[in-house]
């Protein structure tokens, strides 16, 4: 096994295909994986609070410029030809 693919786990996914989903769905597991980890130091004392809260707002910046950038949940009601759900 390689060992990005044990610290890194990547679940399936089984949403609507598209690469902007595919993408920010690697972040997303990415983003909680991480803070994971963060959380586990935090707990064991090896960072503080304020480092870990630090870490964590600036992952979730990351994430939201991640899902403004691919423009996901721009159009919630656009189907892919381009029509809208009536």
């Amino acid at each position: 096994m390689n060992k990005d693919d044990f610290l890194y786990p990547r679940g399936r996914y089984y949403g609507h295909v598209k690469p902007e989903n595919l993408v920010f769905n690697a972040n997303l597991q990415e983003f909680a994986q991480r803070i994971s980890y963060i959380c586990n130091l935090e707990t064991g004392g090896k960072i503080t609070p304020e480092e870990a809260y630090e870490q964590i707002k600036a992952l979730w910046k990351q994430l939201k410029q991640t899902k403004k950038q691919l423009q996901i949940g721009k159009s919630p009601f656009k189907q892919d030809d381009g029509e809208t759900n009536s």
